[in-house]
């Protein structure tokens, strides 16, 4: 079994320690709440829409490394994207983390690849999928929050 420390490369320890897009956004157009209960994680996204395209997109939060980074990653990959475009990188996001592993990465997530690894650690898929989860809430502008239980 791989060492978890393999997960935290630089790229994930710096996303997680300076943290793109840690904010909120005052004149949202769409926010949701996300909570990990197996790991205390919580992050609240926010999204400013423009004519379907993501103008702005931030969160706020606390939880581990993985989290965060994960979040920070994602903020900075989907802002410009249409909605549409950011649900295609979620479901190809979520399939890279939940993959089995030695499966091929897919190259095309660009920096979203440094947090593969994770498929090696179920109990950090969690982790690494909160914000994406809660990106997707705010995306369909659901009320609940979002809870990986």
């Amino acid at each position: 079994m791989p060492d978890l420390r393999e997960l935290y490369q630089d790229t994930i320890l710096d996303h997680s320690k300076r943290p793109r897009n840690f904010r909120e956004i005052a004149d949202a157009s769409a926010t949701a709440v996300g909570h990990n209960p197996l790991c205390g994680d919580r992050v609240t996204v926010y999204l400013r829409l423009d004519d379907g395209t993501i103008a702005d997109v931030s969160f706020v939060g606390q939880g581990c490394a993985i989290s965060k980074a994960s979040a920070s990653l994602m903020t900075d990959a989907v802002k410009g994207k249409s909605k549409s475009e950011a649900h295609g990188l979620f479901e190809r996001f979520h399939k890279m983390v939940t993959a089995r592993p030695g499966d091929p990465v897919d190259t095309s997530l660009g920096k979203l690849a440094v947090l593969s690894g994770v498929c090696e650690f179920p109990v950090r898929v969690k982790c690494a999928s909160l914000a994406w989860h809660t990106l997707e809430a705010a995306l369909e502008r659901k009320q609940e929050t979002v809870s990986l239980e």
